[in-house]
């Protein structure tokens, strides 16, 4: 891929698939929207996601924000670069039930070393904010 093409939506799964801890791929994830405004990602829920109550861990939704976000700092640079979670915070809004939860990223700001995101978390069929984050990258 030249600098002047855009990466895919292939491209994005692809990278997920192949450049993520095992334990983050076995969220089952999918990159729904992927483009240098942001990444979107769905999260089917299932039984091993699910705490006390039958509601998604935080854990899992703390872990999606984190993953979209990365795939959004991809999108917005262009190109697969390498990037280092240096702060996460995750806020939980309500209970995440339903059948997945949908998570939209997108760069804040974006420096020469420092990448700020942020992240809604959202039940897929309701539509409601279940849980937002922000996050700050390191780019070598």
């Amino acid at each position: 891929m030249t600098s002047t093409q855009q990466m895919t939506l292939s491209d994005a799964q692809s990278l997920l698939d192949e450049n993520f801890a095992q334990w983050v791929r076995a969220l089952d994830l999918t990159v729904t929207e992927f483009a240098p405004t942001g990444a979107v990602l769905r999260m089917p829920l299932a039984p091993h996601l699910a705490r006390v109550g039958g509601i998604v861990s935080g854990q899992a939704l703390a872990a999606l924000a984190d993953t979209a976000m990365v795939l959004a700092a991809v999108a917005h640079a262009g190109e697969m670069r390498m990037f280092a979670t240096t702060d996460l915070h995750t806020q939980f809004l309500r209970p995440g039930v339903g059948t997945a939860i949908l998570c939209r990223a997108e760069v804040v700001r974006a420096g020469k070393t420092l990448v700020f995101a942020k992240a809604e978390m959202r039940e897929e069929e309701s539509a409601k904010l279940i849980s937002t984050a922000t996050a700050t990258f390191y780019a070598p």
